[in-house]
């Protein structure tokens, strides 16, 4: 008897773990907060350049 294949008769549970990352919804996201960046960063540019200089 092999003691590395031992069956008692015991079915072992197969815990089988679900993805629940889509990735699609992941780069859309990431999409998403780089256009909220991108206009963030525009703000402070024309604040910066246009606005301050005035006062």
């Amino acid at each position: 008897m092999d003691p590395y294949n031992q069956d008692s008769g015991v079915e072992a549970e197969h815990l089988e773990r679900n993805k629940t990352t889509d990735s699609s919804r992941i780069a859309s996201a990431f999409i998403e907060y780089a256009a909220y960046l991108v206009i963030f960063l525009g703000l402070l540019y024309f604040l910066v350049r246009y606005l301050f200089p005035k006062f």
